[in-house]
C-alpha cells in the first residue's frame, strides 16, 4: 500500500544498498591499489584480516566482478528512486550518461597494464572509475525523472478519429460505386463508397481544386450510362463534361433496351434545339408561371430574397400573361421565349388589348392596365421594365435560334425515346445562360416525374450557377420515380447566395447522399454534425514531484472535425450515404480517399472521339431571328385587326390621348 511509512521504509533500504555499493568500490579501491594505500599509511590491520577471511570468495578478489557487483547494487538503488519529473529531459542524454560512465567505470582498469608507478596509477584509476561511476548514477537519476509517456504523438488526434467504414462493394442496377482508401488505427484498409439508393439526392460539396469533377462527377457520368440511366447533364465549363458524356454514350448505348439519342444544347455554337416551353408540356397556367418565375429569378438572383414584393411579383405575373397568351394562340405554334420576349418589348396601347382577349389571363394583367389607363406610368414602368429590362439580356439571335426550334422534347426518361441530354453553359456568360438553363432545369423538374418511366439521372455541375425554381418539391418526390439527382456545389454559403437561407437549408437538408472534400466555415461544421459522433479516448497526465499520475477516459466527439474537412486534400473526401430496405448499410459514415488512376484517365481522354460539329450557318441564325421578330409584329396586327372589327372586343382598344375616339372609328 502507498502510505508514508512504507515509502520511508523503502527509502531506507535504497539508501542501505546504495552505501554497500559505494563500500564495496571503496573496498575495490582498497584492494586493488593495496601498495599506494601502503606507502600513503592508510592501511588497517583489521580490515586486512577480514579482507583474508573473503579471500576466497572471487567477487573480492577479482577486480572486475567486485566493480559489477558494486554496480548491480547501484542499479538496484536506483531501481526505486522516484525523482523529480522533468519534461525537459530527452532519452537521448539518459543514454549518453549510462553508456559513458560504463565505458570509463570498466576501462579504468586499463590503466594497470601501463608503466605509470604506484601512486599516480592510483589517483588515475580512482578519479577515473570514480568519474565513470558517477556519471552512471547521474543517468540512472535522471532516468527516473523521465517522464515515459509520449503525449505529443499524435498531436493532431488522427489516431482517435478513424472509425471501421463500409469494406463490401454493394452493388444493384442503379447504384454508383466507388473505391477508396481509409485509415483505421494507423493502418490503412480498401473499403467502397456505395452510393446504393442516388434517387435520395447525392449533394457532393467541395472547394475548386478538391477533387469533384476528376474523382466524382466523371466516374458518376461514366456509371450512370453504363447502368442505362436516361441522363440531363449541366456542363457549366462546357465541354469537359460532354466530352466524357459522348464518348459513354458511344461505348454504352447498344446496351440500352432502347438506343438513347444524345443532345446537346449549346448556345455559343448551336448543335441541337428544344422549346422549354413547348405547348404541349404547358398543362395549366401554373406552368407558365413556375417557368415566368424561373428565367426571371434566374436573371435577377437579387430578386430571390424579395420574392412577395410588389416589385418582383409584378413582372413575373406580366411575363407569366405574355407566356400563356402564346400558349393559346393558334395552339401555342410561337409559344417560345424568344417569341415572349419580342412580344413584352411592344408598346402597351397594342400589347395589352392583345393581351386582353385571353379571358384566363384577365386577372393577371388588369393590375397593369389600370394603372395605365390611371396614368399612373412610374408604377407601370416599375412593374414592366425591370422585366423587359431583365429579358432584353438574352434577346441574342444564337439563344433565339436555340430556344425557337423543337430538335427534341424534354420527355427525357420516355422508355420509348430515352435520351441523354448536355446542357452547356459558359462561365464568361452565366448569368444570361444561367437564367436559361434554368428554366429547362425547371420543365424537366415538372415533365420527368411520371410513373413507368425509365431511370434518369440529373447531374448539375455548379448548381449554385443556377437558379432551379421548384428544386425542394422535386427533391421530395424524386425517388419515388426512380430519378437520381447529383448536385455539386462549392459551399453552402454558395447555395445560400443562389437560393437564399431558407430554400438553401431544406435542400441541404434533402439529401440523403452527402459526399464533402475540403471546405471551410459553415459548410465544414454541417457536414461534420451530419457525419455525428463517435467514442474516442482521452487521456490526461498530472505530474508532481514523484510521480506522474495517467487518467484515462472515454467520450463521444466528431468522427471527421471540421477542422480536418478543412484540411482536406485532392480526392479525400467525407460524409454519409443512404441505404435502401432490402440492402443495409450498416457504416454510413465515411472518411476516405478515392482511389483513381491519373495515368489510364488521361490516355483514355486522348482517345475520345471529338463532339459532332454545329453545321449552322451565320445567315440561319440570323434570319431565324428576324422572323421571329416579323412573326410578333404579324401577330399583333392581326389581333389588332380582329379586335377592330369584333364589336364584341372593340372596347379592348384604348383611346388615343387627344383623339377622343377609339383608334379605327
Amino acid at each position: 500500500m502507498n502510505t508514508g511509512e512504507n515509502d520511508q521504509g523503502l527509502r531506507v533500504i535504497l539508501d542501505f544498498v546504495r552505501k554497500g555499493s559505494i563500500i564495496l568500490l571503496i573496498l575495490h579501491f582498497y584492494i586493488s591499489c593495496y601498495t599506494a594505500f601502503e606507502k600513503w599509511g592508510l592501511t588497517f590491520k583489521i580490515l586486512e584480516s577480514i579482507l583474508l577471511n573473503f579471500s576466497r570468495f572471487s567477487f573480492v578478489t577479482h577486480p572486475v566482478y567486485i566493480k559489477a557487483f558494486s554496480l548491480g547494487l547501484l542499479v538496484l538503488s536506483l531501481t526505486g528512486v522516484k525523482g523529480k519529473k522533468d519534461e525537459k529531459i530527452n532519452r537521448s542524454s539518459i543514454v549518453a550518461f549510462l553508456v559513458l560512465g560504463i565505458l570509463i567505470y570498466f576501462i579504468s582498469g586499463l590503466l594497470f597494464y601501463s608503466a605509470l608507478p604506484a601512486e599516480p596509477l592510483t589517483c588515475s584509476y580512482i578519479l577515473l572509475t570514480t568519474s565513470g561511476y558517477l556519471l552512471f548514477l547521474t543517468g540512472g537519476a535522471r532516468l527516473s525523472r523521465l517522464i515515459k509517456l509520449q503525449l505529443n504523438k499524435d498531436i493532431f488526434n488522427e489516431q482517435n478519429e478513424t472509425f471501421p467504414q463500409e469494406e463490401r462493394l454493394l452493388e444493384n442496377k442503379y447504384s454508383i460505386n466507388l473505391p477508396g482508401l481509409y485509415k483505421l488505427k494507423g493502418k490503412i484498409r480498401n473499403m467502397y463508397l456505395n452510393l446504393i439508393n442516388c434517387f435520395r439526392m447525392v449533394l457532393i460539396i467541395g472547394s475548386p481544386g478538391a477533387g469533384k469533377t476528376f474523382y466524382l462527377i466523371r466516374e458518376i457520368i461514366l456509371q450512370s450510362i453504363r447502368k442505362n440511366y436516361c441522363v440531363v447533364l449541366y456542363d457549366f465549363k462546357y465541354d469537359d463534361l460532354t466530352k466524357i458524356a459522348y464518348n459513354a454514350w458511344l461505348k454504352y448505348k447498344h446496351t440500352y433496351p432502347v438506343e438513347p439519342k444524345f443532345y446537346i444544347i449549346n448556345f455559343d455554337d448551336p448543335i441541337n434545339r428544344c422549346n422549354p416551353l413547348e405547348p404541349s408540356t404547358l398543362l395549366d397556367i401554373t406552368d407558365a408561371t413556375e417557368s415566368s418565375r424561373t428565367i426571371l429569378l434566374g436573371l435577377n438572383m437579387e430578386w430571390i430574397k424579395k420574392t412577395g414584393d410588389f416589385f418582383v411579383e409584378s413582372p413575373i405575373n406580366f411575363f407569366t400573361a405574355v407566356i400563356w397568351f402564346l400558349k393559346k394562340y393558334k395552339n401555342g405554334v410561337y409559344c417560345t421565349i424568344p417569341h415572349a420576349i419580342e412580344l413584352t418589348q411592344m408598346q402597351y396601347d397594342d400589347l395589352f388589348p392583345v393581351l386582353s382577349t385571353e379571358p384566363e389571363i384577365e386577372v393577371l394583367i388588369n393590375p397593369f392596365i389600370s394603372a395605365y389607363m390611371n396614368r399612373a406610368m412610374e408604377q407601370l414602368e416599375g412593374q414592366i421594365a425591370s422585366a423587359k429590362i431583365a429579358l432584353a439580356r438574352i434577346s441574342s439571335p444564337l439563344l433565339y435560334y436555340v430556344l425557337s426550334g423543337n430538335d427534341f422534347s424534354l420527355d427525357v426518361n420516355n422508355p420509348q425515346e430515352p435520351k441523354i441530354v448536355a446542357l452547356a453553359n459558359n462561365p464568361e456568360k452565366t448569368q444570361i445562360y444561367g437564367a436559361v438553363i434554368s428554366l429547362y432545369i425547371n420543365r424537366l423538374f415538372r415533365i420527368l416525374p411520371k410513373k413507368g418511366r425509365q431511370h434518369t439521372a440529373i447531374i448539375i455541375d455548379e448548381a449554385s450557377s443556377l437558379f432551379a425554381n421548384g428544386i425542394e418539391n422535386y427533391l421530395a418526390i424524386a425517388r419515388g420515380y426512380f430519378l437520381a439527382t447529383f448536385l455539386a456545389i462549392q459551399n453552402v454559403a454558395q447555395l445560400r447566395k443562389s437560393y437564399g437561407r431558407e430554400q438553401a437549408d431544406v435542400i441541404f437538408n434533402l439529401a440523403g447522399n452527402i459526399i464533402c472534400g475540403q471546405s471551410t466555415g459553415d459548410t465544414a461544421k454541417a457536414v461534420s454534425e451530419a457525419i455525428g459522433k463517435i467514442v474516442q479516448e482521452r487521456e490526461s497526465v498530472s505530474i508532481n514531484r514523484t510521480d506522474t499520475s495517467i487518467s484515462k477516459n472515454t467520450q463521444l466527439d466528431y468522427a471527421v472535425p471540421a477542422s480536418k474537412i478543412a484540411t482536406m486534400s485532392a480526392g479525400e473526401f467525407a460524409g454519409v450515404v443512404a441505404d435502401n430496405p432490402d440492402q443495409k448499410i450498416e457504416r454510413k459514415a465515411f472518411h476516405c480517399t478515392i482511389i483513381n488512376d491519373p495515368a489510364s484517365i488521361n490516355a483514355e481522354q486522348a482517345r475520345y472521339i471529338p463532339l459532332p460539329p454545329a453545321g449552322v450557318s451565320a445567315l440561319e441564325i440570323q434570319n431565324n431571328f428576324i422572323r421571329i421578330k416579323n412573326e410578333v409584329g404579324d401577330i399583333i396586327e392581326s389581333e389588332l385587326e380582329r379586335i377592330r372589327k369584333d364589336p364584341n372586343l372593340a372596347h379592348l382598344l384604348f383611346v388615343k390621348p387627344g383623339s377622343g375616339v377609339p383608334p379605327g372609328e
